[in-house]
């Protein structure tokens, strides 16, 4: 709202008080005549009620075009980003880890239906497109990640914290980085991109003097690289290109997983940093996922997968009800079994 409207507010406000203690004195005077006064006062500050409360109606109407306007400005953008139109152009940071070569390996969509631990068809019937069921190990799989997780950042000096499932619209609008499921069509099989999965979020605030949130910034996804290391999983981390940013980053990183049968990487997790004018200008708010434990799933079982199952990560065990090893259940046959897949490798 412009100066001059708080101005003319404010002047109706100090009017409203001014007026409110001459009918109180015309009261207690007791006077015929004065409370006749006092009741021509009275209908006098219903009307600067009304323009008042008017007043505060265009205000909010300003402030909410204001705000949907500042939303649509984007951060400004670390020097080091590299800007392009294309995903393809992503700056290789650093690798990690021992990728696994060997050729003829089943996927995650085959090994999740030989393991029997998902169940798609009635998970559609109950949640939709891309709904599922997880079920006996993969549940447990499941939750051990996201335990494993919280554990591991607890040990980092992370405080631990369970967020409301809804939000509002206002928050949301804030704060949420919202990705479509099947984005461009791509790893829509199985339970690798579905609508509904779990998380385990990093979120950190810094002040925004000197480069205490850059280094925050790479703290953070050291951290995931460090999680994903101790399960046995291959990846490398890229610095992420301008279009791919939503509008409060100032830079960002994936990291993205090594998955055999495919003989690609996958994005699994990512870390951004924003700036102080886009939440507070006294802080700066950086947020990565360590793991999305759908797709961290995924990646496990294609990358120890065995002869008869899938080997279990130690760092898991302890959150598995002493299982270490997962048997496949259902025949591996070209008439029951699964397919298994036709690598696509990396270049």
């Amino acid at each position: 709202m412009a100066p001059f409207a708080l101005l003319s507010r404010d002047k109706l406000q100090q009017e409203l008080n001014a007026t409110a203690k001459k009918i109180g004195k015309l009261k207690v005077a007791g006077k015929e005549e004065d409370e006749e006064e006092a009741k021509k006062l009275v209908e006098g500050t219903n009307e600067i009620k009304k323009r008042q409360a008017d007043m505060e109606a265009e205000e909010q109407k300003t402030k909410s075009a204001l705000d949907a306007k500042l939303m649509a400005i984007g951060n400004i953008l670390h020097e080091s980003l590299p800007v392009a139109a294309d995903e393809a152009n992503n700056v290789l940071l650093r690798v990690f880890g021992d990728r696994r070569m060997e050729q003829k390996l089943m996927n995650h969509v085959d090994l999740c239906v030989a393991l029997d631990i998902v169940d798609l068809k009635r998970g559609a019937k109950a949640g939709g497109g891309r709904g599922y069921y997880l079920k006996e190990e993969g549940e447990l799989l499941n939750n051990a990640l996201a335990y494993f997780g919280k554990a591991f950042l607890r040990r980092r000096g992370y405080k631990l914290i369970g967020t409301p499932h809804m939000m509002t619209k206002e928050a949301m609008g804030k704060c949420a980085q919202l990705w479509k499921a099947g984005s461009h069509w791509r790893d829509t099989a199985g339970i690798f991109r579905t609508h509904e999965f779990q998380k385990v979020e990093q979120f950190c605030i810094t002040a925004p003097d000197g480069d205490a949130s850059w280094e925050m910034h790479e703290e953070m996804i050291r951290n995931a690289e460090d999680f994903y290391a101790a399960l046995g999983i291959a990846g490398r981390v890229v610095n992420v290109v301008s279009v791919d940013l939503n509008n409060s980053a100032a830079k960002k990183y994936d990291l993205e997983a090594w998955f055999p049968a495919s003989g690609t990487y996958r994005e699994l997790t990512y870390g951004q940093r924003k700036d102080g004018e886009r939440c507070n200008r006294f802080v700066h708010t950086l947020n990565s996922t360590l793991t999305a434990t759908q797709r961290t799933l995924c990646c496990i079982l294609e990358t120890h997968q065995e002869e008869g199952g899938v080997r279990v990560p130690e760092v898991l065990r302890p959150y598995m009800s002493g299982i270490d090893f997962i048997p496949f259940k259902k025949p591996l046959d070209r008439h029951g079994g699964p397919a298994r897949s036709k690598p696509k490798r990396s270049k």
